[in-house]
């Protein structure tokens, strides 16, 4: 049940997101890093071929990472990650339809601008504002897997109040509280 206990999950992600410009940062720049991803992965081979498909959407590694993400979203909480899968997938349609227009020879290009566009923008809002290390260091699933999500809860979350079941939000926060004094600590006893 680890992996899908997303009180330890968004805890250990808000402890390397307190810093309130380091989180608006990860809010502008994580779903483009998803959305170009999935514009290299549509260059991907075709694993399953469906002919009521438009031509554009293609079934290869970038569907199926898709419906991976989706489906974990949604067992991480339904209506949250139901939103996320919604969103998970509107990003899948848009970006098959970038690259087919774009072509391979310039897709490939505008993804590795956005991708250190947006990994550098990350960068520096752990590195000037947040002054601690980004999670992937400690955990890529965080990196990879979650971090499309947790900033739909940190958005749903601040904007509406948004709780996965009542208590959620005191809970994290002790722990998020418990996992920053952790690391000051850590952190002090190496500088001494």
């Amino acid at each position: 049940m680890g992996l899908l206990d997303l009180e330890k999950h968004f805890a250990f992600y808000g402890a390397y997101h307190s810093n309130p410009i380091n989180v608006a940062i990860h809010i502008l720049f994580v779903w483009p890093i998803l959305f170009t991803a999935q514009i290299i992965l549509y260059f991907t081979p075709t694993l399953l071929s469906l002919g009521f498909l438009p031509p554009v959407l293609v079934l290869n590694w970038g569907f199926f990472a898709t419906v991976f993400y989706a489906l974990f979203y949604m067992a991480l909480d339904i209506k949250a990650g139901s939103f996320t899968a919604f969103l998970t997938f509107f990003c899948w349609v848009a970006s098959s339809f970038v690259a087919n227009t774009l072509g391979y020879s310039l897709a490939w290009k505008v993804v590795l601008a956005a991708q250190v566009f947006c990994w550098t923008g990350q960068f520096i809002g752990h590195g000037v504002f947040e002054k601690r290390a980004p999670a992937l260091l400690d955990n890529l699933t965080q990196a990879f897997l979650m971090a499309p999500f947790f900033v739909v809860l940190e958005v749903l979350q601040s904007s509406i109040g948004y709780e996965p079941y009542p208590g959620f939000k005191t809970r994290v926060k002790t722990r998020i509280d418990s996992d920053i004094k952790q690391w000051q600590d850590k952190k002090q006893k190496k500088h001494s």
